[in-house]
Parts: structure tokens; sequence; C-alpha cells
């Protein structure tokens, strides 16, 4: 199987068809295949109420083959495959030889809301390959062409991420905003009150300083990308999702340290990943800014 696939989990919920959505028009226009994959696992109720069993799969199987049709119809020329595996839906995600993975989500926008499926925050803690999450409400009848917006943080940053958000933004021949936030609070103290302005002024053009000198070689490598850089202070999660707001596509980082194994999905990922309104792809990376390991310039 080939690793420069877009892979997308099919589960026949209205979150894995628009997921389809976005993975069709993601693989059409990175010249890529695209692999339908539906997994499932047998319930241990699936033996006392085997017809209860075989309605279920009949009915994720008229969805999965309707959105085979429906996308070959809509995209000729796209390459598909179907896949069909009786297996833990985790397992099978993580096996798959995929450039990118591509699930539903069922986050709701605004600041609450109820928790993403475990199978997405356990393959995204895990996989060391970018997936990205789609929700219900995405239109796959038109192209998306909105603004790509990646969350930088400066402090713990891998390149990985930024060279999907510029590839991103490229691809779609859109604008990309980056975006970093800071906290004042953690450099006076919370106990500290009322904030110094000119100091809070000061720290403020010495994160905007950093930050244009960490995109400065990234520019370079993509003259064609118009962007933006946006330092705000605030909590990095709030400042995300309402840059978010109308974009295409949000960025972010998660910082892989043994690929293969469970690692932490830090709280602002886990924020955006519930409440951001677009889809989101989060890039799992290693911390180190390093071009030589992520394939980017150095910063």
């Amino acid at each position: 199987m080939s690793s420069h696939m877009v892979v997308v989990g099919i589960d026949g919920s209205p979150q894995s068809m628009a997921a389809a959505d976005w993975a069709a028009l993601e693989a059409r226009r990175t010249g890529r295949p695209l692999r339908l994959v539906h997994a499932w696992h047998p319930l241990a109720t699936d033996a006392d109420y085997p017809l209860h069993a075989e309605s279920r799969h009949r009915w994720v199987e008229n969805r999965l083959s309707a959105v085979h049709q429906t996308l070959a119809e809509r995209l000729p020329g796209l390459r598909i495959e179907v896949e069909r595996v009786a297996e833990a839906p985790v397992k099978v995600l993580l096996a798959e030889e995929a450039e990118l993975l591509v699930l539903g989500s069922r986050g709701l926008s605004g600041m609450s809301g109820h928790l993403l499926g475990s199978v997405s925050l356990s393959v995204i803690a895990r996989t060391a390959r970018p997936v990205v999450l789609v929700r219900a409400d995405f239109d796959g009848r038109a192209e998306d062409s909105g603004t790509v917006v990646l969350g930088l943080d400066l402090r713990h940053y891998g390149n990985a991420p930024i060279d999907f958000a510029f590839r991103a933004a490229a691809a779609r021949g859109t604008s990309l905003l980056v975006v970093h936030a800071w906290n004042p609070q953690l450099v006076y103290g919370y106990a500290s009150a009322p904030l110094d302005e000119e100091l809070t002024a000061e720290l403020q053009e010495r994160e905007e300083r950093s930050l244009t000198g960490v995109l400065g070689p990234w520019r370079a490598k993509y003259p064609e990308v118009a962007v933006t850089g946006r330092v705000a202070a605030g909590s990095a999660g709030r400042v995300l999702i309402e840059a978010a707001g109308g974009a295409g596509l949000l960025v972010t980082g998660h910082q892989l340290d043994h690929p293969g194994h469970s690692s932490r999905i830090g709280h602002v990922t886990h924020g955006v990943l519930h409440h951001a309104a677009c889809p989101v792809a989060v890039v799992p990376h290693d911390g180190e800014p390093d071009g030589d390991r992520d394939g980017g310039p150095a910063a």
C-alpha cells in the first residue's frame, strides 16, 4: 500500500461523511489517491443479537457505497480505494500507510460542548502522521479556499506543523495567518497586579520580533504564500478559536515523544479540537525546530 495517500475513516456517521468530502477534496488538490476505510470491532452482544449486528453492518456498507459513488461522480479522475477491516478502528487507522489521516469530529463551537470521540483522541495521541478532524457541517460541494490559520507556540514547536500550514495555504492559493499567544501573568506572576503597561508593550514587541524571526525562512521557502503574523496576549486556546472563525483550516502541533506510543495531548490542542468550527489539522512533531529533522528551514 502506498504511503502517499489520504486515508479517511468511515463509520456511517454524519461527521465521517463530511470527513470523506474533505479528504476527497484534499486528495484531488494534492494529487494523491484516496482510501475510504471502514473498521469495526465485533461487539460482545453481536453473538446474542446477530440480526442487530448484521443490520448495523448493512447500514454502514450502504453508507460506504453511497459516499464512494458520490465522490466518484463529483470528482471524476480521483483514484478511490475502499478498505473494510474487522478489527478495532484505532488499531486499523494506526496501521494505515498514509500521508494524511482524516476523521470525523463531533466537536461543538463555543467554549462548551461534549467530548470528542475516543477513536479520534487515541489516534491523535499515538500516530506520527498528521490527522485532520472535520465536523459534520462541512460542505464538500464547494472548494474550501478560506484562510489557513496556524497556532504556533514559540517556546515549544517543530518545523512539521509550520511546513504543513504553508503547504496547505500554497495548495489552496490562500493566505496564512500565524498566531502566537502569550500570557502576561506567566511573566509577571499571578499575584502581580496591576500589570505595567510599558513593560507589557515591551514584552509584546519582543514576542512579535521572535515570531518574525521564526517565519523569515518560511516566507523565503514559500514566497507565493501571503503570511500575516499575529501575537496576542491571553489564553492560547481562546485566541486560536477566535482567530479560526471563518477560516478554512486550523493547524496545530502535537509533540509526540515516542512515535507509536501514547503522548499527552496538550490542553490547547485538546481545546481547539473540541471547539473550533473549521477543520483542524493536528501535526505531530518532536519539539525541535531542526531543518534536517523535519524537512524545513531552520528557524
